[in-house]
Parts: structure tokens; sequence; C-alpha cells
């Protein structure tokens, strides 16, 4: 697996990571704990070297798994994990108190079963605390021992400014791939005038640029597709043109569309490192199989005119979680 560094920061990690919230959370019923540290210690075994986690995945569950997981190999690993929810559940208020941060990191190392976690990221903007008083509250964490680099996710630009004059931030992570371009105008711009590194999430569009979701799909009330605008019966239907673009590409480099859709980001900039999430062994080598795609200039110029003809239907989120992005 080819490496990748996040920015500035010298923090190194596989060009493509796993994001684990699908085990446990988020996509319906958990993976079957035997089978989801299979596919955890597999990635390892095929050179993924960055594992995406949070305490709001279970809420906890998900932490508890990857140290169950990958606690042999944590010198050959880097582990992301966020704070920001009461009580780590995200249907209660954000909290980014520092007292709260400082709680959060010392349940997640021993749920981690580790003694540094290697990314922290602020998983939402919180407007009830000052960033400078959030980006302190890492500072010392890492000045102590506990916390090796500092994140922020779903961040707005100046956001993401105020907090780097503190504490220098290693990765924002947000949502970004061909069928949510909207961090292009701003964001991109902003993290490499700084030297920040970028982790899209959902960078298969949320498993739609994959090419498996059909026209008629229903999603499960514990699958939060079915509170999402963009998975609407209209939507996809509407949307249905950027993945026959997105199949067509790869047919035509022998690739699968979710390698295409993930060579796509990684052409973007070499400090963009997607974590795609899966709890399938044959869909994480499908997966990894990505990093090996080359995309020339011009078919990422094709592939762009082509995109920008495309306007995708629906809002990403829905509304309640919409209002927390961005800030």
């Amino acid at each position: 697996m080819q490496k990748r560094k996040l920015g500035n920061s010298g923090l190194e990690v596989s060009a493509i990571g796993l994001g684990c919230m699908g085990l446990s959370f988020a996509y319906g019923p958990a993976t079957d704990r035997v089978d989801a540290i299979r596919l955890l210690r597999t990635a390892v075994e095929k050179g993924v070297t960055f594992f995406d986690t949070a305490e709001a995945y279970g809420p906890f569950l998900n932490e508890e798994l990857l140290g169950e997981a990958l606690e042999p190999c944590w010198n050959d690993v880097v582990i992301a994990t966020k704070f920001g929810f009461q009580d780590g559940d995200i249907r209660k208020p954000l909290n980014s108190r520092p007292d709260h941060i400082r709680q959060v990191a010392e349940a997640s190392l021993e749920r981690l079963r580790t003694d540094v976690i290697d990314l922290f990221y602020q998983h939402r903007v919180d407007p009830a605390v000052p960033i400078e008083e959030v980006a302190g509250a890492v500072r010392d964490l890492i000045a102590e021992g506990k916390v090796r680099h500092f994140g922020l996710s779903e961040a707005g630009v100046d956001t993401i400014r105020r907090a780097h004059a503190v504490q220098p931030v290693t990765a924002l992570q947000s949502e970004y791939s061909m069928w949510w371009r909207e961090p292009e105008k701003e964001i991109i711009p902003t993290l490499t005038e700084l030297g920040i590194g970028f982790v899209p999430f959902s960078p298969l569009g949320k498993g739609f640029l994959t090419g498996a979701i059909s026209l008629d799909a229903k999603f499960g009330d514990n699958d939060f597709r079915h509170l999402v605008p963009r998975f609407s019966a209209d939507a996809l239907e509407a949307n249905q043109g950027l993945i026959d673009l997105v199949r067509e590409l790869a047919a035509g480099k022998g690739a699968t569309p979710a390698q295409i859709a993930l060579a796509w980001l990684l052409a973007q900039r070499p400090w963009i490192v997607p974590i795609p999430g899966t709890t399938k062994i044959s869909r994480l080598e499908e997966n990894i199989g990505a990093a090996s795609v080359s995309l020339s200039e011009d078919e990422l110029l094709k592939m762009d005119q082509a995109l920008s003809q495309i306007k995708v239907m629906g809002d990403r989120y829905p509304a309640f979680l919409q209002a927390m992005s961005g800030r």
C-alpha cells in the first residue's frame, strides 16, 4: 500500500484508510464481533495503517472493537478518534468543554487499549465553546503525551484558521466525493495554504458511488440513509446520471465504480486520504485496489468536464445534522 503524509504534520498513513463506523453504527445492525475483528486484521495485513473511529459510534462500541482487534499491532497503525457529543451520543447536545475533552480522551484511551491517541478530532464544532479553548485543551493533551495530533471535522474556514493558530491542525475530516464537491470552493485552498491534510469521509457517497444501490432501494430504520434526502426515491432516480458516468469511466479503465471514485479523490491532492467504510472483506480489497488505479491529467480533465454537467439532487444530511456542518 502506498503511503501519504497528512499535510505538513509528518503523520504518514496508508493512501486508503478504513472508516470503521459502519461496523457498529448507522448502517444497519452491528457486524458480528468475530467477523469485524477478522476484517480489521485483514485490513492491516493488506497494508491499511489508518483507522477511523469515534466514541459516538455505538456509542463506545466501535472504539472497544478497535481496541480488541488492533491491540496486537498498535505500533503499525494510526488510530483517529473523536470527541464532541455529550455522553458520546449524537442525539444529545454538543459538548467540547475542555474538561469534557479530557474525560473523553481518558475514556477513549482505555477503550482503545493504548496509551496515546494518534489523531484526536473535534467531531463537530460546538458554538458554545470558543475553538481556541478546544484547541488549547488538545494542545495540553499533546504536551502530556496522551494525544499526538489534533484534527477537526466538518469545520468551516474561519474555525480552521482560529484553531490552527493555537494548536496546528494535522487534518480536517469532512465529506468530499464526486457527488459532494463543496470543499473545493474554500476548504481545500485553505488546507493547501496552511499545510493541513484532508480526510474525506463518505468518499463513496454513502455507498451510492459503488453502483450497488438500486432505484427501488429501501433502507431500514437502523440505517440512517432512510433519513437522508439524497437517498429518497426521487433523488436516487435523478442522480442516476452520475453513477452512469462513473460506470462508464470504470469500464474504460478496467476498474470498478468504487475504485474510480476513490482514485479520483486521490488524484485531487497528494495529502488527501479517503476513509471508505465496509463490512465485507471483498469490498475492502476492492477499495484498497483503488490506490493502484492511475488517472492521467487528460482523463481527470474529461472527468471534471463531465461532472460539471451533472447536478446532484437532494441534501446530503437531514436538517438536524446539516445544521452542525461547516461552522
